[in-house]
């Protein structure tokens, strides 16, 4: 009877511990749906209220449009109002994303295919007035003068102050052959005025040359347009050609503000053959992206310095982060423009929207943006003169001196005196003349490197070869001694 009353009680401890573990996971199971169904509920209400301030704002906008329709003091098209707002909401959200009205569309257009029409000048604003960010080669800005960093405070007497950069910029462009006054601030001069003659605009990315007799390798990247890959392949592969000793390359991205992220990609994989070249980050995980370079080298590995300067940006300066980090090339010049952010055009029918959609990183993950290249020479800007010997005193000074007669004429042609030109400039241009040496003692030292190596090789050879005769000579004199024996 005791043992029936014992086990009854085992049975009813069992059933009570059964019963309370059940009540435990109920009560968890209950509130965990609790939780989940507020969070849900809260997740819903916070939708809901963003949802209502978006139509609020929506009605506001509404509001504002039709206020601005009655009672605007000129009548205003509803096509420019709609226009005119959704450039707004891209503009304040950083200096690089607009709206590209169907006009504005096709001059994008154009850029990136290389002929375009106006003064030649990439700008931006910046505290109200449009900044130089850099003259094209060879445009009509550039032949005027205007310089990277100029503010241009006034077009045709018109403050800019108060004009969006889109509308600032349709004010200096026009039908070739017509010209526009700019009022120009530059650092440590006086306000210039400064008259552009507008013309069509056809851009050359690519200008080559040798310097120092052969020995470098020169090429000016001006652009990152649909040409720009081919064009300076083409043109490495004939220095290559016409000068076999070439000993290395100075690749010029000063003034160079950018243009397309794929040619940033194909010339940054020629001078590598492996690893990563940048990296774009973006919101939408599609966005993302690494790119890595594929081998080959078009310079045969041969020293590569590329210059740059406050002008150098975007494009340019994936370029250069590219290389610089891979130990490539050496940088000389001065600090690059900082712009790190990737524009992606998205077209809405005749119109398209130019949106910042991703930054891009260098492959040890920096951000240029803001920050900009530090080179790894820093070279400023130079003036270089010519100091010219005193000839106050000499024999054609003298009174009654007999004149030279086979002193030539040096009256040259045109082209001659426009190649002088261009010389002269390179004769003064400080940063080249600098990357040039740096091309040449980068090669003196390679060779030099190599030379010493193959030395060492053919040393520790010799070596080698030495001790393996001295080894095996012991072991044929005995069989000589035996045989002589014999």
């Amino acid at each position: 009877m005791e043992k029936n009353k014992s086990s009854l009680a085992k049975t009813f401890t069992l059933l009570a511990f059964v019963f309370f573990i059940a009540s435990i996971i109920s009560f968890e199971i209950s509130t965990s749906r609790q939780t989940v169904a507020k969070a849900k509920s809260d997740a819903e209400a916070k939708a809901k209220e963003k949802d209502a301030d978006v139509y609020e704002m929506l009605e506001l906008f509404g509001r504002a449009f039709e206020i601005t329709k009655e009672r605007y003091v000129d009548d205003v098209n509803n096509k420019k109002l709609i226009e005119n707002a959704i450039d707004g909401m891209l503009s304040k959200l950083d200096p690089h994303s607009s709206f590209l009205n169907a006009d504005d569309f096709n001059d994008m257009t154009e850029q990136t295919t290389g002929s375009f029409g106006g003064l030649g000048i990439e700008v931006t604003m910046d505290k109200g007035v449009i900044k130089v960010i850099s003259p094209l080669d060879d445009s009509p800005a550039f032949k005027a003068g205007i310089e990277a960093g100029d503010l241009i405070t006034h077009i045709d007497d018109a403050q800019v102050q108060g004009l969006t950069l889109t509308e600032a910029i349709k004010k200096m462009k026009g039908k070739p052959g017509t010209k526009v006054k700019l009022k120009i601030f530059r650092e440590n001069s006086e306000p210039l005025d400064i008259t552009v003659v507008r013309d069509i605009i056809r851009t050359e990315p690519v200008k080559s040359k040798v310097k120092d007799d052969g020995n470098v390798g020169y090429i000016r990247l001006s652009t990152f347009n649909e040409n720009s890959f081919d064009d300076m392949v083409k043109a490495i592969r004939k220095i290559k050609s016409d000068n076999p000793n070439v000993k290395g390359f100075v690749l010029d991205l000063r003034n160079n503000t950018g243009g397309l992220l794929d040619q940033a990609v194909k010339i940054s994989d020629a001078f590598l053959n492996e690893g990563e070249i940048v990296s774009i980050m973006s919101r939408q995980k599609d966005g993302s992206r690494v790119f890595f370079a594929s081998e080959g080298d078009v310079l045969d590995n041969k020293p590569l310095v590329v210059i740059i300067n406050g002008a150098s940006a975007s494009a340019a300066e994936i370029v250069a982060g590219a290389l610089q980090d891979h130990r490539r090339a050496v940088l000389i010049g001065t600090k690059s423009y900082g712009k790190g952010s990737v524009q992606t055009l998205i077209p809405l029918g005749d119109t398209a929207l130019k949106l910042t959609t991703a930054r891009y990183y260098t492959p040890s993950g920096r951000s240029i943006q803001a920050e900009g290249i530090e080179p790894d020479v820093v070279v400023n800007r130079a003036k270089i003169e010519e100091e010219k010997e005193d000839r106050m005193f000499s024999e054609e000074t003298l009174t009654n001196a007999l004149k030279n007669d086979t002193k030539k004429d040096t009256k040259k042609d045109a082209k001659s005196d426009s190649e002088k030109s261009d010389e002269e400039r390179d004769a003064k241009d400080y940063q080249l003349i600098r990357a040039v040496d740096l091309v040449k003692g980068i090669a003196v030292y390679e060779e030099r490197n190599n030379t010493t190596k193959s030395k060492l090789e053919e040393k520790v050879n010799s070596s080698k070869s030495k001790a393996k005769t001295e080894v095996k000579q012991p072991s044929k004199s005995p069989k000589t001694q035996n045989r002589q024996g014999k």
